[in-house]
């Protein structure tokens, strides 16, 4: 057994559970590290991860340039289709003139301005969610406000009416597409990925027919008015909005206050942004992004071929004591100097940041306002998954 596979195993729920003494084992141990259980490269620097999410050797896909037989690798299985195609239509796993094409036509239509008009609706939403859940006297903190907060601002963005069942079904259909970015996802995660696929994007299909019609002053509506997007592209475009612009959201709210309520103390409500900042880095609600080798690279002297994986350690980068000093692993909630790597680096940086931003400082205002004395009710329970970091639930009393 290698080095990496002595610390390193993404599998267990103890591991998956706190990961961060791995990860300064591997730290420790070089900069490069073959992991023979997933088959890929470990990443662990902060300065490496940083330097490769920009490095354009690297990619998301590698269709672009070479067929699988040529990149050694076998073509995905046929009956999981439904979710490749709305997946490899999206940003998050677009490269090269495509990548490019379709990010300068979403940005037309996902502006700053988007965001700043959205502020009001975020605000309002997230006091009567928590003032729902103060007058209950508490309850499960997931459930109530961190899940429906994003996915309602999302489908207000998209355009969803409110009398649309399916809106419902938005974040089901998401975490079963979700389910699929896991290490080796099993058979009955594939399934469930494929018929949320063709699930929410038929609905998509048929919102869009309705926007062409009748268009609004939403998402759709403008995705619809840009010239050079395709049906597909449009689907895959609102579907990615949806996973990437919840899932960081959901899991930094759950897991911030899970952090907060350990620890013992609260963020200071005049310096919000900077502890979301420090919640963020602290525990990172998106553990590891896997990149392609598109060519051969090196990392402190070891070579890595091209038709490698790497897998690029967003958690053990965003501790990393080289770049965030000897207090790498200690929650400072006024750390200034923050570079994390949550939200990616490069040309597939998130281009929903300022969003999950809005939202969660929105959340964590409203929950300092209201509840004050919020304290746990239950020990929470992580979810099994390793790459994206979530509880089951986190019930709370106030």
């Amino acid at each position: 057994m290698d080095a990496a596979e002595a610390v390193y195993d993404p599998f267990s729920p103890e591991f998956a559970a706190d990961p961060y003494p791995a990860y300064a084992a591997l730290r420790a141990a070089g900069r490069a590290h073959w992991h023979g259980p997933t088959r890929q490269w470990l990443i662990p620097h902060h300065a490496d991860v940083s330097a490769l999410l920009r490095d354009r050797r690297l990619g998301r896909t590698y269709t672009h340039r070479f067929t699988h037989e040529e990149f050694g690798r076998e073509a995905p299985d046929a009956a999981h289709e439904p979710f490749h195609t709305l997946n490899d239509h999206g940003l998050l796993d677009l490269e090269g003139a495509d990548h490019s094409r379709i990010r300068r036509l979403v940005s037309k239509a996902f502006t700053p301005r988007t965001v700043e008009d959205l502020a009001p609706t975020v605000r309002r939403l997230a006091a009567d969610l928590v003032g729902a859940l103060v007058a209950a006297g508490g309850g499960d903190l997931q459930a109530a406000v961190a899940e429906p907060l994003p996915v309602a601002v999302i489908a207000e963005m998209l355009g969803v009416p409110e009398a649309d069942e399916e809106r419902a079904r938005l974040r089901p259909w998401s975490a079963a597409i979700c389910g699929m970015f896991e290490l080796n996802p099993s058979e009955e995660t594939a399934r469930r990925a494929v018929e949320a696929s063709v699930e929410f994007s038929d609905y998509l299909r048929e919102l869009i027919a309705r926007r062409r019609r009748e268009p609004g002053d939403d998402l759709i509506s403008s995705l619809i008015a840009v010239e050079g997007l395709t049906e597909q592209e449009t689907v895959s475009t609102c579907v990615l909005l949806l996973n990437a612009g919840h899932e960081a959201t959901v899991n930094t709210t759950v897991g911030g206050w899970r952090t907060l309520l350990e620890h013992d103390v609260r963020p200071d409500p005049e310096k919000l942004s900077t502890a979301v900042e420090e919640l963020l880095r602290y525990d990172t609600p998106l553990q590891m992004f896997e990149r392609w080798v598109l060519d051969d690279i090196e990392i402190g002297g070891q070579v890595i071929p091209r038709g490698s994986e790497v897998a690029l350690l967003f958690g053990s980068a965003n501790r990393d004591p080289a770049r965030f000093g000897p207090t790498a692993d200690a929650l400072d909630l006024t750390r200034a100097d923050n570079p994390h790597l949550t939200f990616g680096a490069g040309i597939h940086y998130c281009l929903g940041a300022p969003l999950a931003r809005l939202e969660l400082t929105a959340v964590f205002t409203e929950l300092l306002r209201q509840a004050p004395h919020l304290r746990l009710a239950a020990e929470p329970v992580r979810k099994p998954g390793y790459v994206i970091r979530g509880f089951e639930e986190l019930l709370v009393e106030v």
